[in-house]
């Protein structure tokens, strides 16, 4: 079965993830809570410039205990704000149907990016497509538990 891969198309973009956010948000994670069979959650950071929080839903692989996503913006050549968010203050939380787990992201390099990396295009195809339509590298971000919940 192929996989879709979402196009680079702004207007499109944004008008999914607010969709996905409040179906997400509305029936607790059990709707728009995976897609390609992994799991969806919402990245909550806080915005660097408004100061106000900002949920993101993303696709997060696991990693022992750390979640993973990849900063991919859907191949554009930019980097997602979410990602300038954590960059201004890596204490985020991640809300997973419903429970919200502080963490702390941190950018991975070297062989554990190449490593994550190789994980994501196995469980979605289009990361790999992603990163043909840019000439930026795409940062893939762990994020460790800080040990309290919220």
């Amino acid at each position: 079965m192929p996989q879709l891969v979402f196009p680079a198309l702004t207007p499109l973009n944004r008008f999914l993830t607010v969709t996905n956010r409040a179906i997400y948000r509305l029936s607790g994670g059990r709707i728009g809570g995976s897609f390609a069979g992994t799991p969806v959650y919402l990245l909550i950071t806080i915005g660097r410039k408004s100061g106000k929080e900002r949920a993101q839903p993303l696709l997060f692989i696991e990693d022992g205990e750390s979640l993973v996503a990849a900063a991919s913006n859907f191949g554009h050549g930019h980097h997602p704000a979410w990602y300038l968010n954590l960059k201004a203050d890596p204490n985020v939380a991640v809300e997973k149907r419903g429970d919200r787990v502080p963490m702390v992201a941190e950018e991975s390099e070297g062989e554990e990016r190449a490593r994550l990396w190789e994980r994501f295009v196995e469980v979605y195809a289009g990361y790999s497509v992603y990163e043909t339509r840019t000439d930026r590298h795409i940062p893939v971000i762990v994020f460790k538990p800080r040990g309290e919940r919220g």
